[in-house]
Formats: structure tokens, C-alpha cells, sequence
């Protein structure tokens, strides 16, 4: 699955010049929580709602309510964006888990996503999450089987021969690899609310079922 698959391509941005108040109201009126900043057609940063709301918090000194927001009033983007920024992007062409771990490195929650140098979106937490959901098929109807297979070669493709004996259609099946064993989990999901004749053919096999979650 593809970034460009998962990005929001309806964007909101804003430029150095933009007023900090401006920017705000911009996140209420389109509910969202980051916004790149362009100069000259150029992606020069990134504000959150954080970064807005730290404005506010550093001028709360000894200042009065009214000199607060007659500061904040006057101050634009460029008042906060460091020099030099550095700003995490993505091409839109990359893999969804590419802009997972980029996320995790740089700890952000929105990365904005690139095509032939120019920007065409932004991709946040929400749309990584949404993906692995569909990924893993959590709202399908079927069944769920999660097991435990020896590190060896042979070992899903017996599983996934068995199921086939039985006629079911595999949905998605995902393998995780434990640590210090030499085994893995291995979680199914199957076409199918019936699976207790499949369950029963996997445990005759010798494999350990460790959970079975039928979905509705």
C-alpha cells in the first residue's frame, strides 16, 4: 500500500507571513492539528497546534491579558518558525510503513508527502492507523485464528494448505517474530464464521492455537 493511497490530498496550508491568529482559525475551521508552511511554491515548515499554543504560553510571564493578545495578534508564523527548519517529508510513491517509521523517528504526527519535488499532501497518524486496520481486516466479517509456528521452513505453508483443504479463502495473515524463542505468532484472519473444523484440523497437526475471535 502506497502513501499516495492513504494521504489527505485536500490541503491547508499557510506562508511565513501568515498571521499566527489567522492559522489558528484555519485549524478550527478544517479540524486539523498541522499546517505546512510555503514560501515561493517551496516547502520551507510545518506548525502544529502546539507550536501555536506555546506562543501564548511563553508571552504568559508578566505581562497583562491585554498585552498577550495584542502580541499574539500582531505576530505571524515566520515570529516562530526556526531558520533553517529541517522538515521530515515522504515521497507519495513510498510504502505506508516507510511513513510510519519516519513518524516514529521524528516523533511528529503528520508528515507532509511529496511528489516530483512538489507537495500533493500530508499524511498523519489517523491515515497510518485507518491503513493497518484495513491491512489486518479487524472489521471484516470471518475469523480470526492466532497461533504459534516453528521457525522453520514449511510451517505456513503447511498451515495455509490445511485451510485450503477446507476450502476457505485466507483474508490476510501476518507473521511476528518473537524474541529469545523460535517460534513465531502467527495471526489469520478467514473468510469464514465456521472455523471450529479448521481449528480442529491445525491442533490434530501439532500446531498451537493460542486464540480463535470470530467477527460479526
Amino acid at each position: 500500500m502506497k502513501v499516495r493511497e492513504r494521504m489527505s490530498r485536500d490541503l491547508a496550508v499557510i506562508s511565513p507571513e501568515t498571521l499566527i491568529v489567522d492559522a489558528f482559525q484555519l485549524m478550527q475551521d478544517r479540524n486539523i492539528r498541522r499546517l505546512p508552511v510555503m514560501s515561493n511554491h517551496k516547502l520551507v515548515g510545518i506548525v502544529t497546534i502546539k507550536d501555536l499554543n506555546r506562543v501564548t504560553q511563553s508571552t504568559a510571564t508578566s505581562l497583562s491579558i491585554f498585552e498577550i493578545n495584542y502580541l499574539v495578534a500582531k505576530a505571524r508564523i515566520k515570529d516562530i518558525l526556526p531558520r533553517g527548519m529541517q522538515v521530515a517529508t515522504i515521497d507519495a510513491g513510498a510504502n505506508i510503513e516507510k511513513a510510519a517509521v519516519l513518524m516514529r523517528e521524528h516523533e511528529v504526527g503528520g508528515i507532509p508527502v511529496l511528489e516530483n519535488g512538489e507537495l500533493v499532501g500530508i499524511i498523519t497518524e489517523t491515515d497510518i492507523f485507518d491503513a493497518f486496520i484495513d491491512i489486518l481486516g479487524v472489521n471484516r466479517i470471518g475469523t480470526r485464528i492466532d497461533m504459534e509456528v516453528d521457525e522453520k521452513v514449511g510451517s505456513v505453508a503447511a498451515v495455509t494448505g490445511i485451510i485450503a483443504e477446507h476450502g476457505i479463502s485466507i483474508e490476510n495473515i501476518v507473521l511476528v517474530e518473537k524474541e529469545d524463542t523460535s517460534t513465531y505468532d502467527l495471526i489469520l484472519r478467514i473468510d469464514t464464521t465456521q472455523a471450529d473444523d479448521i481449528v480442529n484440523s491445525l491442533k490434530e497437526k501439532g500446531f498451537k492455537i493460542i486464540e480463535v475471535i470470530t467477527q460479526l
